[in-house]
């Protein structure tokens, strides 16, 4: 490639070209696209007088620096965070289940108006408020679950104590030890005396139920209702240096919202009773103990379901005529077998980043395994199936991926080259324009390609966005139909599947979608952008200039493949931006 050829493709992705490539944005860790890039943050959302009502692998396994250590030493800067995180919407229905050991989820938070989605996660804390319908959605949700629990013998059973006394001693036991579990942490004194008087009043109402339960529901009912419930508070106020230190239980919180989308099981519960989790080391304990539990798959899962945008898969359709063999049925299979291979990827390998984007292997049902030129399964199970490594090459050449970014009738390399953009490299290209011109009818023996390069490729006033962005990454899978299949001809031409794109390390080349995975398999971008994702992720927030230091530690240790991704999760949980808020009032 000539030089001036060179600095104009690195001119568009360092300075950003007008009308198409606009940078980080609010995602950006100082230069370097960390997070989703393209998104907006919102504002934190911080609970009033009006919605509070009446208050109504092993720890010593250490891969990099741990940054987090136990001197108590304070970064430079610390990113900025909200003290009132809200819990989502999942994450209340979890809680709920847990707080009250039902069989399964109530399914009311369904009937909550919905969350907003921002940065790309449904977890975002600086997006989740509370607007007056959904104050009203909580409201309605906490005396349904109150009814129902006072109504229930069995449930009252699990949550009331059994101890000696009175009626008092019985509520004043309820009070503290129900109340340590919904708000996350022990009650103060006075708080005991102000949901006893919720009690007794409950007690005095008029008498559809047993004088205690119709007490207990009244406690349930505004405990439900409280901030410290429907938000994760972090109220500690007392800075060492230029941090505050969260306290046990606000990290228990943290921790397990984070690992398990719900409130802390009671191991946890006693380890910051304890005082153990104001430190990496302890934090790190628990850490892989709750990664190594089966709760631990379903956070990895949500995680990857929306970064790969999975939920697409259901709407995948291919035209009846060109691909008889297509049904609808087969949406579902795309989506189990992406999420089980994700599982299998990250627990039963232990794999690293670089494993889910080259490993040639997948799991297919008899639906999926004639796509692949494989055998199919006697029944209708998932099994695994070792793929040819020259054609496959973990997620980006599974059908899942290759038919949610493809048309009815052909392949859309535009789409498939702006999903890695945005979920795979953090390019951060902006929303495109609001009028997109559609390809032009194709011409006798053109192919797709050819199409599309002479509508939007270099030369055209699309060349800065499609020319050295999104068309290259695309044109790699040309090799892949619309519904994933293997093609080495279009238009009665071979298929041209070579492109070139500028990453981090320098210009690479590349012929087909195999060989550009393993290059995104060793590329900075790649393992930055990842790290950033599940930085995002995990912290339920954008990545900030402040997080530049850590992002940049782990993206080495996952590039170099010395952290697997269970480890990026536990590097995550150790460092000072997860044990402290910054002093900076809100």
């Amino acid at each position: 490639m000539a030089a001036r050829h060179l600095l104009l493709v690195a001119s568009v992705l360092v300075v950003g070209a007008p009308g198409c490539y606009s940078g980080a944005g609010d995602g950006d860790i100082d230069g370097d696209t960390g997070g989703t890039g393209n998104a907006t943050p919102g504002t934190a959302s911080t609970p009033t007088e009006a919605s509070a009502g009446d208050d109504a692998e092993t720890a010593g396994e250490d891969a990099g620096t741990d940054a987090g250590d136990d001197t108590g030493e304070v970064p430079a800067e610390l990113p900025q965070t909200s003290r009132y995180p809200r819990l989502s919407h999942a994450q209340w229905e979890n809680t709920i289940q847990d707080l009250f050991s039902l069989p399964e989820k109530t399914g009311i938070s369904s009937l909550f108006i919905g969350d907003p989605i921002s940065g790309g996660f449904d977890n975002n804390s600086e997006a989740l408020q509370v607007s007056a319908t959904l104050w009203t959605d909580y409201q309605r949700g906490a005396e349904e679950i109150a009814n129902k629990v006072a109504a229930d013998p069995e449930i009252l059973a699990k949550i009331v104590p059994t101890v000696d006394g009175d009626s008092d001693a019985r509520a004043r036991a309820f009070i503290a030890q129900f109340g340590r579990r919904a708000y996350r942490r022990p009650l103060a004194v006075d708080e005991v005396e102000r949901h006893m008087d919720l009690f007794a009043a409950g007690v005095s109402a008029p008498a559809d139920l047993d004088p205690f339960a119709s007490g207990v529901r009244l406690v349930v009912q505004a405990m439900l209702q409280s901030p410290h419930f429907l938000y994760r508070v972090e109220a500690s106020d007392v800075a060492v240096g230029d941090g505050i230190p969260l306290s046990d239980h606000e990290v228990a919180a943290k921790l397990s919202y984070m690992l398990w989308n719900t409130m802390p099981d009671e191991a946890l519960f006693m380890a910051a009773d304890q005082g153990s989790l104001t430190n990496a080391t302890g934090v790190a304990a628990q850490s892989a103990r709750m990664l190594d539990h089966p709760r631990a798959h379903a956070m990895v899962a949500a995680f990857h379901y929306q970064l790969l945008k999975v939920n697409k898969y259901i709407d995948v359709y291919k035209d009846p005529v060109k691909f008889p063999g297509y049904s609808a049925s087969m949406n579902e299979a795309m989506i189990t077998e992406t999420m089980m291979f994700v599982d299998d990827v990250v627990f039963a390998q232990n794999g690293d980043l670089a494993t889910l984007l080259t490993a040639p292997y997948t799991f297919v049902n008899k639906a999926l395994a004639p796509l692949y030129g494989v055998q199919p399964p006697a029944d209708d199970s998932f099994v695994r199936v070792d793929l040819d490594p020259a054609r496959r090459s973990g997620i980006l050449t599974q059908i899942g991926f290759l038919a949610s970014n493809a048309g009815a009738f052909e392949n859309d390399p535009i789409h498939r080259g702006v999903f890695l953009n945005l979920q795979l490299l953090c390019t951060g290209l902006p929303p495109p324009p609001n009028v997109v011109p559609p390809l032009p009818p194709p011409m006798e023996g053109q192919t797709l390609r050819e199409r599309v390069d002479s509508h939007t490729g270099k030369g055209t006033c699309g060349e800065n966005c499609h020319g050295y962005l999104i068309n290259p990454l695309g044109f790699a899978f040309e090799n892949y139909g619309p519904l994933g299949e293997w093609q080495t001809v279009d238009a009665g031409k071979p298929v041209d599947a070579t492109a070139e794109f500028l990453f981090k390390e320098g210009l690479q080349s590349y012929d087909g979608g195999v060989e550009l995975a393993h290059i995104m398999a060793d590329s900075d971008n790649a393992h930055r952008c990842y790290v950033g994702h599940l930085l995002e992720y995990g912290y339920a927030r954008l990545p900030q200039k402040a997080d530049r230091a850590m992002v940049d530690r782990i993206t080495a240790g996952s590039q170099s493949g010395e952290l697997p991704i269970k480890k990026i999760i536990l590097e995550l949980t150790k460092d000072p931006a997860f044990l402290l808020r910054a002093t900076v009032e809100e």
